[in-house]
């Protein structure tokens, strides 16, 4: 019996973000099973130089046939959300989760609307598709409270090799091996990140903690200028020496960022599952983390969780992984242990059990 064509549904494609890293990784293996299988998206919402492999939302609906499979990456409000519902074929969606949007209020109310829209899609989709699935057992549990049956965890899938130190890239690596202690943290500039509370940590660090070390910020500034003229102020009115807004970087460069940091710092209070933090570990970067939403999942007993929202607390935290050797070489064996946990995935088996409802006939 042939294999179905399976195609991926995304509110948009743009290189770096997790979700399209995860559908190119997912492409590849549904291809490797024999199946047609394609990257489905708005092309206004497609990165330029992914246009040639990333097909058109109304070009592949109008060609879906009643045995073939879409899979829904749901993330956000979009008119791919919509298309989907429509769609006369079997169906799987896989959530993402939703930001909040009380988050966007002020520095982007356009996004807050597509956010609340958004929320307002997966609750309509109970019950559209064949299979729900969810990238964390948190976005499952939201999904079951909106009505959805049967949700299953596949936990968001990285592509790990994309990620080695070997791809640094050096001028970044320069810049920052001036033996300065860095602290990272990776992520889209947004108000749930809770940015300003690692500005509050970092004034601590300076102060009274670790005169030597800064602060890098490795994501995407778009659509939230507003938020990040105000972290910029807030960095300058606390008198910090040295952070360093990178804005949206390569993947070379960001695996230079990883390779020259001391620790990674997370003070976000909402993710559906937090991709930075197993890329951390990669890396062998001590990982502290806010104990929120899915990040107790990810992290499941390796790297710092902190239960406080604390900054002085925090910042002395902070200190000890990085003075402290052997808290440090602790922390970094659990994180192996975690990150070989996830390394031993069986992700062609994980795929084949979580889809299996709709490659039946």
């Amino acid at each position: 019996m042939p294999m179905p064509a399976i195609h991926q549904f995304v509110a948009g494609f743009r290189y770096g973000d997790a979700i399209a890293n995860a559908a190119l990784v997912l492409r590849r293996l549904l291809r490797g099973w024999g199946c047609a299988s394609e990257i489905v998206s708005e092309t206004r919402r497609t990165d330029p130089r992914a246009r040639a492999e990333i097909k058109d939302l109304a070009v592949v609906t109008a060609q879906m046939r009643p045995d073939d499979v879409a899979l829904l990456h749901l993330s956000i409000g979009s008119p791919v959300n919509t298309a989907f519902a429509a769609l006369r074929c079997r169906k799987a969606i896989l959530y993402h989760n939703i930001t909040p949007p009380h988050y966007f209020r002020y520095c982007n109310p356009s996004l807050a609307e597509d956010l609340r829209r958004g929320r307002r899609q997966v609750a309509e989709l109970a019950g559209a598709a064949d299979v729900n699935l969810a990238v964390s057992a948190y976005n499952a549990a939201e999904l079951t409270g909106m009505g959805y049956r049967d949700v299953r965890v596949l936990p968001l899938i990285i592509d790990l090799e994309a990620l080695g130190p070997s791809q640094a890239e050096p001028a970044m690596l320069r810049r920052l091996s001036d033996g300065v202690r860095n602290v990272l943290f990776v992520g889209r500039c947004a108000p749930n990140k809770k940015i300003e509370d690692l500005l509050t940590v970092m004034h601590y660090l300076q102060r009274h903690v670790e005169p030597a070390s800064r602060l890098v910020l490795a994501g995407s500034n778009a659509g939230v200028e507003a938020y990040h003229g105000l972290l910029v102020a807030r960095a300058r009115a606390l008198g910090l020496r040295d952070v360093r807004f990178l804005g949206s970087v390569s993947q070379p460069q960001l695996n230079a960022c990883y390779a020259s940091a001391h620790a990674l710092l997370c003070m976000s209070e909402h993710e559906g599952f937090c991709a930075p933090l197993l890329e951390a570990m990669l890396h062998g970067v001590p990982v502290l983390a806010r104990a929120a939403a899915a990040v107790p999942e990810t992290m499941q007993g390796a790297g710092v969780l902190l239960r406080t929202n604390d900054c002085r607390a925090i910042a002395e935290a902070v200190g000890r992984v990085l003075h402290d050797s052997g808290l440090r070489q602790a922390i970094l064996a659990r994180q192996q242990a975690r990150l070989s946990a996830y390394r031993a995935r069986d992700l062609d088996a994980e795929v084949r059990v979580a889809l299996a409802p709709v490659l039946t006939t």
